[in-house]
């Protein structure tokens, strides 16, 4: 049986490669049923050098593919260039273009069985599969979403995005100890979907992928294969 090709979206402030090293546990874990594939945000985060460390959306050192080259789907700042999960904002900036970018990956790395995203890249997912429903997205063909300490965007010009519950499969996996997203933050955005499966763990800020989550991933994959 051929692996479900799976494409991977990296939370703010890292990129693909750095994603791709932190998920190493993750695709050991499910090798014999998914091939993830990682693709970078367009937008570069500059580092403001008078900040406080940024959070970053992991809880490890950067890794060899190295977060150096910080990225973004949007920005909740649209003056400053920068985001907060929990900033209220009317508009953002970038969307467009992060769009753009997942069409163009997906013309060119396709086909994809599912989509699986990160924190931002989570919410990202959410607003993808509500453009895939909607139709307005031709290129996107997803059969299923796992969203990683997912949230509700806070920005009002993307509550259109929430109007209706998705029918897309979705998998909601989130950590019990999340500083940077808690975890009620994951479950409001629960109700947006018809049918959410949820993997709940007892960590922080990562992608669990311990032997005790293979079966939840597992079956959640199977229908799928």
């Amino acid at each position: 049986m051929a692996p479900l090709r799976v494409l991977c979206v990296h939370g703010y402030r890292q990129n693909g490669a750095s994603f791709r090293d932190k998920t190493g546990a993750l695709r050991k874990l499910l090798k014999k049923q998914v091939e993830l594939v990682y693709m970078t945000a367009p937008l570069k985060v500059e580092h403001d050098r008078n900040a406080e460390v940024p959070v970053k959306e992991n809880d490890s050192v950067p890794g060899p593919g190295g977060d150096e080259d910080s990225r973004g789907w949007w920005f909740s700042d649209t003056v400053a260039r920068s985001f907060s999960a929990q900033q209220q904002c009317e508009e953002s900036l970038g969307l467009d273009e992060s769009v753009a970018t997942v069409r163009e990956a997906v013309k060119a790395q396709g086909p994809f069985d599912g989509i699986l995203g990160f924190s931002q890249g989570a919410a990202f997912v959410a607003m993808l599969c509500s453009l895939q429903e909607q139709k307005v997205e031709p290129e996107f063909n997803f059969r299923f979403a796992i969203l990683v300490a997912g949230f509700r965007s806070a920005c009002r010009e993307h509550q259109n995005f929430y109007s209706a519950p998705l029918q897309m499969p979705s998998l909601h996996v989130f950590g019990l100890e999340d500083r940077v997203i808690p975890d009620n933050m994951s479950r409001e955005l629960l109700p947006s979907f018809q049918d959410p499966q949820v993997l709940i763990h007892p960590g922080g800020h990562f992608v669990p992928a311990a032997s005790a989550h293979r079966q939840t991933y597992q079956d959640f994959l199977k229908r799928f294969q």
